[in-house]
């Protein structure tokens, strides 16, 4: 484990960066819609365009890596998203700003493939829980602590705007001096989205309700708060809390749902998330009571993209899982895309309190069609149920599910050579 986290360091580090920039884009921005006083609707569709490039790219972006590899992929897409942030002050305007996030969304989404694939290569069987572990710490960590760089300069500035473009442009440097070498992989073969929702119904509409709720956090979160009144350092606290408490339970929720069954744990989750995001709706809280209340729906609804993944893999063979990760990967990927402008309607209409009611909803949802299938489908048993893993938010599940394929055939091949 220490040698294959020496062989990672430049990995851990240029996503660190990366996720410091591009945590604190999304959050100015919001802020940057509301000072320009974009209309509500307008910066939700703004948001949902970060989610229509991501998807683009991380179907795209294996078919890339094929042709010109890792390396300059990675400095390719790196150099683009940097740009990207500082054309956000050349022009302010909603039409040009859904345009930049497309282009965003799909340079961060290739660089995730970069990134996971890379990292996936790098890990043996019984290393990868533990090493995607810490790079969930790791991405989590950088998305909170960007937050907190908001307090650096105003929103209705450009400096920021340059923070964001110099940490991304930084990321690329320890990816590019890196000594370890880039995986080699072929592209998956893709899997039919209705064999997958019949092996696993509740992963697929998980991963549905997971990327509905998550795209309308992410995207529109910072506009909610901005709404209520809060300071920017407010804000850049209230959002960092909510990531801190998505660190805080994964290792234990994913524990029990590795001893029970997952999709309890999944339901029990997701009615947590639900209470809580109706007690924010319900109370309206400020100060302490805020932080702490985005602390604890972080931490439960923050793993249940892992649990939809966990569960729909434990209904596949390990051939199908690379091409059942793309599929989630496009399910979650539409669920993001409708998430902000949906939550840009409902607060349009219903005022900034609708922001929580609609992501109860969402919650709600997700619990009542776990029960369903808890009805229709007995439990697996726990010994035939596979490890959890902890998949940040938005993570492409896919570059993890191709990274794995490449060290299972170098174990396989390994052991073959191995003398008897």
């Amino acid at each position: 484990m220490i040698a294959v986290l020496r062989g990672s360091w430049a990995l851990f580090l240029g996503i660190g960066l990366l996720m410091l920039g591009t945590s604190l884009l999304g959050t100015l921005l919001g802020l940057r819609a509301s000072l320009a006083a974009f209309p509500t609707w307008a910066t939700g569709l703004v948001m949902s365009a970060f989610y229509a490039g991501f998807l683009v790219g991380s179907t795209v972006t294996p078919v890339i890596l094929a042709r010109v590899g890792h390396i300059r992929t990675f400095g390719a897409l790196a150099s683009l998203a940097s740009a990207a942030a500082l054309l956000h002050v050349v022009v302010i305007d909603p039409l040009a700003w859904g345009a930049i996030r497309l282009v965003s969304g799909f340079c961060q989404a290739g660089l995730y493939v970069v990134a996971e694939s890379w990292l996936n290569d790098r890990a043996y069987n019984q290393t990868r829980g533990s090493l995607l572990g810490i790079y969930m710490v790791v991405m989590l960590g950088g998305m909170a602590l960007g937050q907190l760089l908001l307090n650096l300069g105003e929103p209705g500035g450009f400096e920021l705007f340059i923070l964001v473009s110099v940490l991304v442009s930084l990321s690329v440097v320890p990816i590019l001096i890196t000594a370890s070498a880039a995986p080699d992989f072929a592209q998956a073969e893709p899997l039919k989205l209705g064999d997958l929702y019949r092996a696993s119904p509740l992963g697929v509409v998980g991963c549905f309700g997971v990327g509905l709720a998550h795209g309308s956090f992410f995207g529109f979160a910072a506009v909610y708060a901005a709404l209520r009144n809060l300071d920017p350092a407010e804000i850049s606290v209230f959002i960092a809390a909510f990531l801190f408490g998505g660190i805080a339970l994964q290792w234990p929720i994913g524990r029990a749902s590795d001893r029970y069954d997952r999709r309890r744990v999944l339901m029990a989750v997701a009615a947590g998330a639900a209470l809580l995001a109706a007690l924010f709706a319900y109370r309206a809280p400020t100060g302490p009571e805020l932080l702490g209340l985005a602390f604890l729906f972080g931490a439960m609804t923050l793993p249940l993209y892992s649990l939809a993944v966990a569960h729909t893999n434990d209904h596949l063979t390990p051939k199908q899982m690379v091409a059942g990760s793309s599929a989630l990967v496009l399910v979650s990927g539409l669920g993001a895309i409708l998430g902000p402008a949906m939550a840009g309607g409902i607060v349009s209409l219903l005022g900034p309190d609708g922001f929580f009611d609609h992501l109860a909803a969402v919650h709600g949802a997700i619990v009542g069609f776990t029960l369903w299938r808890m009805i229709r489908r007995p439990p697996l048993p726990a010994a035939d149920q596979g490890a959890y893993v902890a998949m940040p938010p938005r993570a492409t599940q896919v570059a993890s599910e191709l990274g794995r394929r490449v060290r299972d055939q170098r174990d396989r091949d390994f052991a073959r050579m191995a003398p008897h």
